[in-house]
């Protein structure tokens, strides 16, 4: 090729990139989209976790759903009151105070307490296990498998699994969510922080279907509920529940509880 030809093919490139970037820049500036400087600043204040717990997809999700005024500064679970304070400061609102959440697993069915019903051979996923004969192997069927889906989801290392069922630890947990979305048994709920008590069980059993399958679970007697002065606690299919905001912490349903399934934390 002549170098006349080299250089009309150059011009030629040049050109064409030369258009390309100058039509670009111009539809740039015509479709851009605005940004609120207060939505990056407030993402920057987020903990950058996303995790999702606040029902956002992420931290720039929710970042964009405080500045339109469809989440409140304070609805990050994990930043808590101190991400909720340098929000409402840079929305110049005031931050409502929010009460500390944690999770909490409703079932004491260790591997003492019950038994297994057959031998499990297969992927040690409590998602997996849902699909087998009885959600799993262990007797009771509503009981948690202990095969640590809620670990594997958790950021803060604030689950555990000891003797067959998972714990948390309330001082790492951050009520994000993650365990509750992904047990299948829906054996993780959230408690106040300071809760003093709560029902450790989730079987719907009558009572002496539940002594046959676990030696601790509710058998739904109702002792706990006739015995509170508050009426903080309720038998509901076969079931005790405590009302937290109207528990007082006086004990009176652990002791008479014949079960011991009521768990002070």
């Amino acid at each position: 090729m002549s170098v006349q030809g080299i250089i009309i093919a150059t011009a030629i490139v040049g050109g064409v990139g030369l258009f390309i970037g100058v039509f670009l820049s111009i539809f740039g500036n015509i479709f851009k989209v605005e940004t609120d400087e207060r939505e990056l600043a407030v993402e920057a204040a987020l903990p950058g976790n996303n995790c999702g717990g606040c029902g956002f997809p992420g931290c720039s999700g929710l970042a964009a759903a405080i500045v339109k005024g469809e989440a409140p500064v304070n609805a990050c679970p994990v930043g808590g009151a101190a991400v909720a304070a340098e929000v409402a400061k840079i929305m110049g609102v005031e931050a409502d105070a929010s009460q500390k959440m944690v999770a909490f697993v409703k079932c004491h069915g260790t591997c003492e307490q019950t038994t297994e019903r057959y031998a499990y051979d297969g992927v040690k996923d409590c998602r997996m296990a849902a699909f087998v004969p009885s959600g799993g192997p262990k007797s009771c069927e509503y009981g948690c498998t202990g095969y640590g889906s809620c670990v594997s989801v958790c950021q803060f290392d604030a689950i555990r699994i000891v003797d067959g069922i998972a714990q948390v630890d309330k001082e790492k947990c951050t009520s994000c969510g993650k365990c509750i979305a992904i047990c299948p048994k829906n054996l993780i709920e959230l408690i106040p922080y300071d809760a003093k008590f709560a029902v450790a069980c989730s079987s719907k059993d009558k009572g002496p279907d539940v002594m046959k399958k676990c030696k601790t679970g509710c058998i739904g007697c109702s002792l706990c509920a006739k015995n509170c002065p508050k009426e903080a606690v309720e038998v509901s299919d076969f079931l005790a529940h405590i009302d937290q905001e109207k528990c007082v912490g006086c004990s009176l349903c652990a002791q008479k509880c014949p079960k011991k399934i009521i768990e002070k934390l």
